[in-house]
């Protein structure tokens, strides 16, 4: 064995090691797929991989996707190995309190860490979403012999990852629009998590992925280094079609009596195990968290040769300034996320008096921001001309044209992940849209949006029961309350086309979270603002709309989406009363404002108050007080015409009337 093979065998067996002395060390964790994978892991990060552990924002950098998120000591021993900012010490804290080793990879919080995975899937759906970025940008930016973004995005997946359905539809998609940059490697051990994947999972996946349009290889040793290597090197040049590269390995190698059992995969593998495993290794069984000299040594190459990758592409950088300076200030802002619009001249202006669905000011709103935002990309689950997405302008994606209208089919969880890659990508502002009832097939990639900070922006229309005729089945109750309760979610339901063009504007200016849009089917009056708060004020997430009399206050309507017209029309019939109307089209913003100006909104003194929503009311107490009553709908609902629904329903201008003398008179709801 050469010295450069033996070198090899030892940074393989490093990781082998760190994955099960990490996990002994937390008694927690997966050590037997880092084992399993740490040939293929090393060869790709110091073989194929083109990145710079320096440098870990490198923008061409190639993108590397652990979609097998429990699989996370793999990733943390290459990081440290390759010489990335993740000392020994982070490992050894592995799943503890303020490491930089959480139990699953998260972005942001591990320098290197392209992507949040753990959810099974949700890893392979971020990777489309990055290849499709990658041809978005390369589209735009490349010139001949200036080819600024030419990488790769490699993921590690699972037989878990291939089970979840969001696989199919993300896959499939990939396979159709030939996403050729996009390399996958299946690590097929056959081992989950209740024992042998035969219990439940018995398709042919190279036929699978076959049919898909992608190349499929085949590896059947994942400890065979030729072949693993070579492999990788077919996928990298394949250039027309996505690539699943399927390696066979053995969950827990070589582990004595563990390797090959589910027992391998979620639990630590115990003392005398991990002992006996470093004897057969030829590690030293009494010493934790050993590296080896020369694998210490070997991370100088691994920086080496990122250096000298970095260095080749900024000296094509550099070319592209001098050449082309306008489209380098471009791609500039574009990686930088910095948007330029004049609010003030781009979005719409719609016509008092007159009668529009909010779906439909979104759509003017995005048809005019997509002619001056370029990073603007997005589409529908297949409902653009329902949700306005069908944009008159722009080029569909399609295979071999990158287009920045994404057609995503009947495939909402899909579209949520891919999403969420674009924007992990950089480059991109990401939309996507569909029912709000179908949110619920993308609750977990929104979830990861949120939890993640990615800058994703949903549209989501036909909001209530106002949809009318498509019944209970297609009308949001508990949607909104349910989006809400996600931590770091912006969600704006707007009252007319003028608060749309708002929500717009605050969507895109909001760069630490995703936005929901919620929009209506139903067309709505547009407000004339004689008299009227701004609608600037969505800015603010809440604001005073009307106020009947002068002084504070004796009764205060709160209302968001098609509702706020109802609240207006009730505080103008109580001549009375001082009644004020509060449009709050989104509670995470009006949360962030300062105590003073939500006092001014909502006078803490005023707790005569009612809440209209055609919504499920949970969640409303915070803003109504346990002295108010909350107007809304804790049932499902039904087929009728949207106005019959609202009578029947008690969403209506004399309900609110009532309500409100009700509150003012002291009666407890």
């Amino acid at each position: 064995m050469s010295l450069d093979a033996e070198l090899t065998r030892q940074c393989i067996d490093t990781i082998r090691v760190l994955a099960m002395d990490a996990v002994q060390q937390a008694d927690s964790g997966h050590p037997g797929t880092p084992m399993a994978l740490a040939p293929a892991g090393w060869l790709l990060w110091t073989r194929h991989l083109r990145h710079d552990p320096r440098h870990p924002d490198w923008p061409d950098r190639d993108r590397f996707v652990l979609s097998c998120g429990h699989a996370s000591m793999l990733l943390y021993s290459l990081l440290h190995l390759t010489g990335y900012d993740l000392p020994l010490e982070e490992i050894k804290r592995f799943r503890q309190w303020g490491s930089k080793t959480p139990g699953h990879p998260e972005h942001g919080h591990t320098v290197g860490v392209e992507t949040t995975t753990g959810p099974l899937g949700q890893g392979l759906g971020n990777a489309v979403g990055m290849a499709i970025a990658e041809c978005l940008l390369a589209q735009r930016f490349n010139l001949p012999g200036l080819e600024l973004i030419k990488h790769r995005t490699w993921v590690f997946a699972s037989d878990g990852d291939l089970m979840e359905g969001i696989s199919h539809e993300a896959c499939s998609l990939a396979g159709h629009l030939r996403l050729g940059h996009l390399k996958v490697l299946y690590d097929d051990n056959d081992i989950s998590i209740d024992g042998h994947t035969g219990l439940t999972f018995s398709e042919d996946v190279s036929a699978r992925f076959e049919a898909y349009g992608w190349r499929v290889l085949q590896v059947g040793d994942g400890n065979d280094l030729a072949a693993i290597d070579r492999a990788f090197g077919e996928a990298a040049a394949e250039t027309e079609r996505p690539t699943l590269i399927v390696l066979r390995t053995i969950i827990g190698y070589p582990a004595p009596t563990r390797q090959n059992t589910a027992k391998a995969h979620g639990e630590a593998l115990g003392k005398d195990e991990v002992r006996k495993t470093k004897e057969i290794l030829g590690w030293p069984p009494d010493r934790d968290f050993y590296i080896p000299e020369g694998v210490a040594a070997a991370t100088a190459r691994c920086v080496e040769r990122g250096e000298a990758l970095r260095r080749e592409w900024e000296t094509l950088r550099e070319r592209y300034r001098a050449d082309e300076p306008a489209l380098s200030a471009q791609l500039d802002n574009a990686l930088a996320g910095a948007l330029q619009v004049d609010w003030d001249t781009i979005l719409p202006s719609f016509p008092a008096g007159g009668q529009l669905a909010t779906r439909q000011a979104s759509a003017a709103a995005l048809e005019a921001l997509v002619s001056v935002v370029p990073e603007l990309a997005g589409g529908s689950a297949d409902l653009a001309g329902s949700t306005g997405t069908n944009l008159k302008n722009s080029v569909t994606f399609a295979p071999g044209q990158p287009g920045r209208t994404l057609a995503w089919g009947v495939r909402e969880h899909g579209m949520g992940a891919a999403l969420n890659g674009m924007a992990l990508h950089g480059g991109i502002r990401p939309y996507g849209s569909t029912f709000l009832i179908f949110s619920d097939y993308m609750r977990p990639s929104i979830r990861l949006a949120a939890l993640t900070g990615l800058p994703v922006t949903y549209i989501f229309t036909h909001d209530s029961v106002g949809l009318g005729e498509d019944g209970p089945t297609h009308q949001p109750i508990e949607q909104l309350a349910s989006l809400r309760a996600i931590p770091n979610l912006t969600l704006f339901r707007p009252g007319d086309a003028a608060e749309t063009a708002q929500a717009w504007r605050a969507a895109l200016e909001h760069r630490n979270g995703p936005t929901a849009l919620v929009l209506t089917r139903q067309k709505l009056p547009v407000l004339d603002r004689g008299g009227l708060g701004a609608a600037t004020g969505v800015l603010r997430g809440g604001y005073v709309l009307y106020q009947h009399g002068e002084g504070a206050p004796q009764a205060i309507l709160l209302a968001t989406g098609s509702e706020l017209h109802l609240a207006l029309e009730a505080a103008r019939r109580i001549e009375d009363l001082r009644v004020r109307v509060v449009s709050l089209p989104c509670w995470e913003v009006f949360r962030r404002q300062p105590q003073h100006y939500r006092d001014e909104v909502l006078p803490p003194a005023v707790r005569a108050r009612v809440s209209l929503e055609a919504a499920a009311r949970q969640g409303w107490l915070e803003w109504v007080t346990d002295e108010g009553i909350c107007i809304g709908i804790d049932h499902f609902g039904a087929s009728a015409p949207g106005e019959r629904l609202f009578q029947e329903f008690g969403i209506t201008v004399d309900a609110a009337i009532a309500a409100v003398r009700r509150v003012v008179a002291g009666a407890r709801p």
